[in-house]
């Protein structure tokens, strides 16, 4: 994987103690030779969940692989009408404001991911690599149908990748490493994210059940797409994945009326929040659970208030 994330490089005194070695490559090719060569090692960049699984003596990988000096994989670029997003990229960088003009959603997402130290260790990939589910990303990339860019051992590839001997790229959908459909294979991380640029409002949304930052309880991630009058919308943290409502979806697209100002009744909008709620938090038996019914509730206020700030945006 990419990543749990880990401290920008594992240095210092807790990776040692959580490791027998590190290797600190400086390009991907470097990185995808280490983990070729080691195949118990764990790729490691922020940490922020990976070093907490070590403390807690949950995990003990026998190598870790450092991606903090990749400079590669912590920018981004544009390519074809998509961003190309290095997994390097920290929450703290992508919650900046010229981040915040091409990806609003993510940006949103990794401004709320928790305290300064954790936005400034924590990185997209490993977000993604963690796949836990109340990382707030997730339903983001989930709405904006991001596809992974894979690099691992073999020909040289060209999506994206350092290109270089040794090495190989294939891209598959963000939501089906989330929803374990494909896996990474011996060598592979996480590279970059294709985001593709859509020019339309997108909000995220969480509760933390508390005050001020804190992990998600719910969240939504919602992409408007005028170009094929769709609306996406991702619910986080209420179970392992992200979950699309889709017939939710495609019900309220077909009444926005995308030539007159993307305007929608009060009373559909209202009407969507509780579909999705019901499509993401099923019951679970008679009579329900006062705890599935407060989630519920949780999920549709988060829904039609996502809708409604894209549709007014």
């Amino acid at each position: 994987m990419h990543a749990p994330d880990s401290p920008q490089g594992p240095q210092g005194p807790q990776a040692s103690h959580a490791a027998q070695s590190v290797t600190l490559p400086v390009s991907l090719d470097e990185a995808v030779a280490a983990l070729t060569a080691m195949p118990a090692a764990v790729p490691v960049a922020g940490g922020t969940d990976l070093m907490a699984a070590v403390n807690a003596g949950l995990l003990r990988p026998a190598a870790l692989v450092g991606l903090g000096r990749i400079n590669e994989i912590r920018g981004w670029q544009y390519q074809d009408g998509h961003a190309l997003l290095g997994a390097g990229l920290t929450h703290a960088r992508m919650g900046r404001p010229d981040f915040a003009a091409l990806i609003p959603a993510l940006a949103a997402a990794a401004r709320a991911a928790g305290p300064p130290q954790i936005r400034n260790a924590g990185t997209l990939g490993g977000n993604i690599a963690s796949a836990a589910p109340t990382g707030d990303a997730l339903p983001v990339l989930a709405a904006l149908e991001a596809m992974l860019v894979i690099v691992g051992p073999g020909e040289p590839g060209t999506a994206g990748t350092a290109g270089s001997a040794g090495t190989s790229s294939r891209e598959i959908p963000v939501s089906h490493l989330l929803a374990g459909r494909e896996m990474l294979r011996p060598g592979e991380l996480i590279g970059f994210v294709r985001v593709p640029l859509l020019h339309a409002p997108q909000v995220f949304l969480k509760a933390t059940g508390r005050t001020g930052p804190g992990r998600a309880v719910a969240s939504v991630g919602l992409v408007l797409d005028p170009a094929r009058r769709g609306v996406r919308c991702a619910i986080g943290a209420v179970a392992p994945m992200p979950l699309r409502p889709l017939e939710a979806e495609q019900w309220v697209a077909s009444l926005i009326d995308w030539d007159g100002g993307r305007s929608l009744a009060p009373e559909a909008l209202e009407a969507f929040g509780e579909y999705v709620a019901a499509a993401c938090v099923p019951d679970q038996g008679e009579p329900v659970a006062p705890g599935v019914l407060h989630l519920r509730r949780m999920v549709a206020v988060l829904a039609r208030r996502a809708l409604g700030r894209a549709l007014t945006s």
